[in-house]
């Protein structure tokens, strides 16, 4: 029987009269990948934002289960999720433009693991350090780039690098945050991969898409929102076929 790593509970946001998240629940299977999908406004970054410590809930509880055992997240800084083993790539990609994107991995790294890597300043240290930077850098597909200022990436490649600096922490589940937004069809494919190649490894992963073919071809389940409601959930067809969400969607 397949554990849960992820449980939304009952989740409220309210911003004065309106409930940008309204009771929301569902769960994350441990090794899936999981989309969430709605139209605009149905309140999924709004949750990906309560599950990684960017903002509180009203109500509701986050529940990330690790070794067995439930933690309860809701609340806690981003710090310490992430510590825990939950990390986010973000939608508007998150990098220091000014430094090259291997100084971008070093700088991820050093922070995740400064307290494995602060006992020692030795040449082994860094090189580890590097040597997991070049690691992540080849499975993103940025291999080669690595002295390539990050602020002269294509939009594709800093999604790409957003990602890589998600990796750094070595999360066991993965936030994504409209990964393919704004790419090309071929950049979609290749960031379709390295999610599935990702998921091989062991990561599970929560991706938030509006993309449905994205969202339908790689996802093992389909958590569908409408106006801060979870309105579906199973798997691809079944969702697919949801008259609710193809209310939602298109008005039918």
């Amino acid at each position: 029987m397949t554990r849960a790593i992820l449980e939304v509970r009952n989740v409220w946001k309210r911003y004065g009269k309106l409930a940008a998240v309204a009771g929301a629940s569902f769960t994350v299977e441990e090794g899936s990948i999981v989309g969430l999908i709605g139209p605009n406004g149905a309140g999924k970054t709004t949750l990906l934002d309560i599950i990684s410590g960017v903002t509180r809930p009203d109500e509701g509880r986050i529940i990330f289960y690790r070794d067995g055992e439930g933690i309860d997240l809701t609340g806690r800084p981003i710090p310490e999720i992430t510590r825990l083993g939950v990390a986010r790539a973000f939608q508007i990609p998150n990098v220091f433009d000014g430094l090259t994107v291997l100084d971008n991995m070093r700088a991820a790294l050093f922070a995740s693991h400064r307290i494995y890597y602060k006992a020692t300043k030795s040449y082994k240290a860094y090189h580890r350090i590097d040597e997991e930077a070049h690691r992540l850098l080849r499975l993103v597909g940025l291999s080669g780039k690595e002295d390539a200022p990050a602020g002269g990436l294509s939009h594709g490649e800093r999604k790409l690098l957003d990602i890589a600096i998600a990796l750094a922490s070595r999360p066991r589940l993965l936030l994504l945050d409209e990964p393919t937004a704004g790419l090309s069809a071929v950049e979609k494919n290749t960031v379709v991969d390295i999610v599935r190649r990702l998921n091989s490894e062991g990561i599970t992963i929560l991706v938030v898409e509006h993309d449905l073919d994205v969202v339908f071809g790689v996802s093992r389940k389909v958590v569908a929102m409408h106006e801060g409601r979870v309105i579906a959930e199973g798997s691809p067809s079944e969702v697919r076929e949801n008259p609710q969400l193809r209310i939602a969607y298109f008005g039918e």
